[in-house]
């Protein structure tokens, strides 16, 4: 992942994110690295932040 994608203030849809995040995984092989672990911290982090974003625009 490109240090771009996951810069601070970046705007994706949660499904954006949920896509990363599944990536990540299928990458990893289902075991992650110490810094696959911090990349999808920030992932799930911005996921739940733009799912909270999404459903008070839905409000």
């Amino acid at each position: 992942m490109s240090p771009d994608s996951l810069a601070p203030g970046s705007v994706r849809s949660a499904a954006a994110l949920n896509e990363q995040i599944r990536a990540l995984w299928l990458r990893a092989g289902g075991s992650l690295s110490a810094q696959e672990r911090e990349e999808y911290e920030l992932l799930v982090v911005k996921w739940a932040a733009a799912i909270r974003g999404e459903i008070i625009e839905a409000a």
